[in-house]
């Protein structure tokens, strides 16, 4: 059966036709496409769909469909698409075979990095695709499970030069976060004159002209009404011009009720079948007749079912139409459903399939069950295991709701909105604490509720809402439980540090005393030893602080985070880092954290987790680098909807120079962060404003920022970051005074901290503001210091200062010896602006030296010279594929444009090219 042919030509659709056309003609060329088919329900999608298909003639298809009411089970709908090809999962490197078989429980293990399950998904499609063409289609997209929905969205934005096609068909009224910004169909309903006739061919009978029009004001054009609204009306009515009686009615209640008027002449057992079907999502055919079986529904009711045209039973079970399904499920009687959700829990193999058993026996429940609410829980913790958060949640909500014990039930929906919380779904999150706050709580629990709430509002707004509830939650905890109450305080100073200037009430300071009088743990953790660290430097300052914060941080780089620490402690942790100028242990903490916040699937926490490595990547001068974390939170902010400025974007065009790109983003962002009371991220965007500046020679205004930076001392990073700036600004706009009195402030911080990176910043400074023998000691300082680290920016500009230096002093020899390497070390890591001005001073020795530009031959983007850089380290197409979440086709294509540009045919060639470049920047 199939609706495609049901509708004459696909009358009225030639344009959409030959839209798809197209996209299986660049799919053969080699050119991948994605397309979002969006209309109402019934307006023809899955009948394009089928057109689609039946056009890709000589290419593989894939096909996969959303169920409303499988939503909640992880990778449900990635399974479907990907099933008919896992044969071919052995042929993926290790690590993705290993997480896309443990998403679909294949394979045991634990938590799959969500990433690398997009990106074995990828991978496995452009495997497929290598062979023949890939046309890849998704019906009802708006009712995918939400771990499927966003790999499935992470795969079509890396789509690139595969052979693949991916077309997905969505309700108009439903907003798919994963699916926003790709180009879009719209597929709207048939002109009057198609509809007219598209109405007569349906009709085999006399259909009077009032019955005519009528029907043709309600079905507005859409192509199942008027194939179905007539199959409700008896002859008369279509020749007489009988009441019709749906005129009041919503087009989709009209369509469903149509459908259950065809259902209503069939057998008893013959409806039950049709419910049964309809309860069971996947299809399984032989699932279907054991549950028949049970039920005591004989043969004669499956090919009565069948002759009425709602459904087919072959291979799967298939509806006409996702409205037939709804349709008979919602006009069974409560008592009608869970019978046949218990006849379907009994035939599923608890070894094989326990999750899909859990839910339907969770549906079968008359009333309260604990028996069945703990088989939730454990099937909470195998999603949990298997990346699925948001699935974790969703059976944790369902045992909520079937647990007879009060105390119990308001504890597991404190669970359920925990998991709800971390897996990003924060309205849900604040339902389920609503339902946690009528049960019987003790102190404890009432104040985990206020820990969750406060929670909910810094997942949802990085400013300072949260911090009023999560103070007074860490108080309150103080005598009940003091573990939590130290990560509650822990969460109250992350949030006192993201509100800094800008906090409304208590900030750093309140939070820092209030530690400093909380009881001690028995036995300290790091996270305790790193709160203990900082309540002594937002009370006594740096200078006592800096030791136990040097300890505190060792502790986290000793041993791997967990994932309390990473969603709790390693963003501070890692800012203390670089609050101490510890470039070691900054570079360790970020990655792990990163690491863990993807393997995790927390998606609440993978934005910060991947600026904040960006940022890392800025300082080491790997540019290209942090400009595919930056790309890479973009898709990641298009899922989560996260409200995190972007720092890493920031800072990345403000290190590279790019004024045009920067400089709107900084004044949006300032905009954003101070509406939403986020200090920290206007210290942040002023501090990139300042290295900016300083660039670009514009010292008056890098001062400006500078100063508007380093006055927020109340918080962690860029306010020490940037009194160096101010140094340097100071100098070059005479004002001595200010760049004096930033160096006597940094310098107390830097000895204290005692790191080369910190030593090496103050001896650049401190030369700034010196002559003679003892400015020159001091720049030699400076650069012996910061070579010894890995912040190879910080290091290319203190050679360009010194160079600097030599020449006004009348030494352009020596000036060379410096400004040479820094240029060529500025250059060759993007950092444009600063070496814009190493360039200048040069020629101002006399050297010439060529001006970078866009055109210059074997220039490289900053994507095609990480990937030409991992291919150098012998890195394979894959290996780089999965280091850069691209295709192995994709990587082909961007090494043959590298191998182009740089005028090279093999890889020991590219070695070779770029050795000279490689060398300049270490």
């Amino acid at each position: 059966m199939s609706r495609t042919r049901s509708w004459p030509g696909l009358l009225g659709r030639r344009s959409e036709c030959d839209t798809l056309s197209g996209l299986v003609a660049a799919a053969k060329a080699g050119r991948s496409q994605v397309l979002v088919l969006r209309g109402e329900a019934g307006i023809g999608k899955t009948a394009l769909l089928d057109v689609l298909l039946e056009r890709a003639a000589g290419c593989r298809v894939a096909r996969a469909a959303g169920v409303e009411s499988e939503m909640e089970l992880a990778f449900a709908g990635l399974h479907q698409l990907c099933s008919p090809h896992l044969e071919r999962l052995d042929k993926l490197p290790d690590p993705q075979a290993e997480a896309l078989g443990t998403a679909f429980g294949l394979r045991p293990g634990s938590t799959p990095d969500r990433f690398l399950v997009g990106l074995a998904v990828l991978a496995l499609l452009s495997e497929v695709a290598e062979e023949r063409p890939l046309i890849c289609v998704v019906d009802d997209a708006q009712w995918l499970d939400r771990a499927s929905a966003q790999a499935l969205g992470f795969v079509a934005r890396r789509l690139a030069h595969e052979r693949v096609a991916m077309v997905f068909a969505v309700r108009a009224s439903d907003e798919e976060p994963e699916l926003s910004g790709f180009p879009e169909l719209v597929v709207r309903g048939l002109s009057a004159c198609d509809a007219a006739a598209l109405l007569e061919s349906s009709v085999t009978g006399v259909l009077d002209p009032r019955v005519r029009d009528r029907i043709l004001a309600e079905s507005h054009g859409n192509p199942l009404a008027l194939l179905e609204l007539p199959r409700g009306l008896s002859a008369a009515d279509l020749s007489f011009g009988g009441q019709t009686g749906h005129s009041a009615t919503p087009l989709v209640q009209q369509l469903e009720q149509g459908f259950l008027r065809q259902a209503a002449p069939l057998p008893p057992q013959a409806r039950r079948l049709l419910l049964t079907a309809a309860a069971e999502p996947v299809g399984d055919v032989q699932l279907l007749w054991r549950a028949a079986e049970r039920l005591g529904i004989g043969s004669a009711a499956a090919a009565a079912a069948e002759t009425s045209g709602l459904v087919e039973l072959r291979d799967r079970a298939r509806f006409r139409h996702p409205l037939v399904r709804s349709a008979v499920y919602r006009s069974a009687t409560p008592a009608e459903r869970r019978e046949v959700h218990r006849a379907l829990s009994e035939v599923t193999d608890p070894a094989t399939d326990p999750d899909r058993r859990a839910w339907h026996r969770a549906r079968a429940a008359v009333g309260p069950d604990e028996d069945t609410a703990a088989e939730l829980e454990r099937s909470a913790g195998r999603a949990f295991s298997h990346g699925g958060l948001a699935a974790a949640a969703a059976f944790l909500e369902q045992a909520a709701a079937l647990t007879p014990d009060p105390a119990r039930r308001a504890g597991r929906s404190l669970d359920a909105a925990q998991a709800k919380v971390h897996a990003g779904a924060l309205d849900d999150a604040a339902a389920l604490l609503a339902t946690a706050d009528e049960g019987p709580l003790g102190d404890a629990g009432r104040a985990r509720i206020d820990l969750l709430r406060a929670e909910i509002s810094f997942a949802a707004n990085r400013g300072n809402e949260s911090l009023p509830l999560l103070l007074p939650a860490a108080r309150r905890l103080e005598p009940l439980d003091a573990r939590l109450c130290r990560d509650t305080y822990l969460d109250a100073l992350s949030a006192a540090l993201f509100a800094g200037r800008l906090a409304a009430g208590p900030g750093a300071r309140q939070v820092a005393e209030a530690v400093r009088g909380a009881p001690t743990p028995d036995a300290p953790r790091k996270g305790d030893a790193l709160l203990a660290g900082l309540a002594v430097l937002f009370t006594d300052g740096y200078a006592s602080a800096a030791p136990l914060l040097h300890r505190a941080v060792r502790a986290f780089v000793a041993e791997e985070l967990t994932l309390d620490e990473a969603l709790r402690s390693a963003w501070l942790a890692a800012a203390t880092a670089a609050s101490l100028w510890d470039d070691g242990s900054w570079d360790v903490l970020t990655r792990r954290h990163l690491d863990v916040a993807r393997d995790s699937g927390a998606l609440s926490a993978l934005p910060l987790a991947l600026h904040t490595r960006a940022v890392v990547h800025l300082f080491t001068g790997e540019l290209a680098t942090a400009a595919s974390l930056v790309e890479e939170v973009r898709s990641v902010t298009e899922v989560t909807r996260s409200s995190l400025a972007p720092y890493g974007e920031v800072g990345l065009h403000a290190v590279r120079g790019d004024a045009a790109q920067a400089e709107p983003l900084i004044d949006n962002c300032l905009e954003d962060v101070t509406a939403r009371g986020e200090g920290a991220g206007a210290t942040m965007v002023q501090w990139a404003r300042a290295v900016l500046c300083n660039g670009l020679g514009r010292y008056e205004d890098a001062l400006r920022a500078a100063r508007e930076a380093a006055a927020s001392a109340l918080e962690l990073g860029p306010p020490k970051w940037a009194l160096a700036e101010l140094v340097e600004a100071g100098v070059r706009t005479r004002d001595t005074e200010a760049a004096a009195a930033a160096l006597d402030e940094l310098s107390t911080m830097t000895r204290a901290s005692g790191t080369e990176w910190a030593l090496g910043i103050e001896a650049g400074g401190r030369a700034l503001l010196s002559e003679g023998r003892a400015a020159e000691e001091l720049h030699v300082e400076a650069i012996d210091r910061l070579g010894r680290t890995t912040v190879r920016v910080e290091l290319a500009r203190a050679r360009l200062r010194y160079g600097e230096w030599l020449r006004r002093e009348g030494r352009r020899v020596d000036a060379r010896a410096q400004l040479r390497p820094a240029h060529e070390a500025l250059t060759a890591m993007g950092v444009d602006a600063f070496a814009e001005r190493a360039r200048h001073e040069l020629l101002a020795t006399g050297e010439v030296v060529r001006k970078r530009t866009s055109e210059t031959t074997g220039e490289l983007t900053a994507q095609e010279a990480h990937i030409a850089g991992l291919a150098t380290r012998g890195l394979t197409n894959r290996e780089i594929g999965a280091e850069l979440y691209l295709s192995p086709r994709t990587v082909e294509w961007h090494l043959r444009k590298v191998f182009t540009k740089l005028e090279v045919s093999t890889r020991r060639e590219l070695r070779r090219a770029l050795s000279h470049r490689a060398a300049i920047a270490i």
